[in-house]
């Protein structure tokens, strides 16, 4: 499974450090995350940390 980030996303850039596998990267418009590499933090954290940190909730399993 991966996360992803929807269009509500205000680019903010909280989540991309917040990534363990270093799977969030700014998009053209919005960031976005790379459903190849995205472990939604298994292994590392009990919960994906860009769902914690995103202001806007943007941030959906997908």
């Amino acid at each position: 499974m991966a996360m992803k980030i929807t269009e509500e996303c205000i680019s903010c850039g909280a989540c991309e450090p917040e990534c363990p596998t270093q799977s969030i990267a700014q998009g053209d418009t919005i960031y976005v995350i790379d459903a190849a590499t995205c472990v939604e933090c298994e292994g590392h954290f009990d919960s994906p940390q860009c769902v914690t940190v995103c202001p806007v909730e943007c941030i959906v399993k997908a």
